[in-house]
């Protein structure tokens, strides 16, 4: 059903289960995993000019530490890349040049009456994407006890 599988990673805590959840389901189905993280560069671009070069090492340094937690969470051989543009874009460009089955990304779930909103970047890439999306949710301390 899978065989390729793209982890969609930023390395913090809200993505932390949506890699565990990608691993299991590779593992299961013996999928290839391929690791994403992307370096936003509206982020770089916004900035004042005298520290951008010092925040794309930063941020390149933050997404290869990213990538190096999913391999490190997996026996399993994993493609990793890092890419420069806007995260749900290059997310969706990436899934379509591996031919994925499915692109597995965390949420920043904002808690309203009854609702649950996806960030921004979850968001676009379930509305973009030519693949099923699956997102997951941190759980709060309470839902993992």
């Amino acid at each position: 059903m899978f065989e390729t599988i793209v982890v969609a990673t930023d390395g913090s805590e809200s993505v932390s289960r949506a890699v565990s959840v990608a691993l299991d389901l590779a593992a299961r189905f013996d999928a290839s995993v391929h690791a994403l993280s992307v370096i936003d560069t509206t982020e770089v671009d916004s900035s004042p000019e005298s520290v951008r070069t010092d925040l794309r090492e930063a941020l390149t340094t933050q997404a290869d530490e990213a990538l190096a937690v999913v391999t490190a969470d997996t026996d399993q051989p994993v493609t990793t890349a890092v890419r420069e543009g806007r995260p749900a874009d290059e997310i969706t460009e990436y899934a379509a040049a591996v031919d994925a089955d499915m692109v597995a990304t965390g949420t920043r779930g904002r808690h309203g009456e009854n609702r649950f909103l996806l960030g921004s970047v979850a968001e676009r890439v379930v509305r973009t994407c030519p693949v099923p999306v699956l997102t997951v949710r941190q759980l709060s301390d309470a839902e993992a006890a």
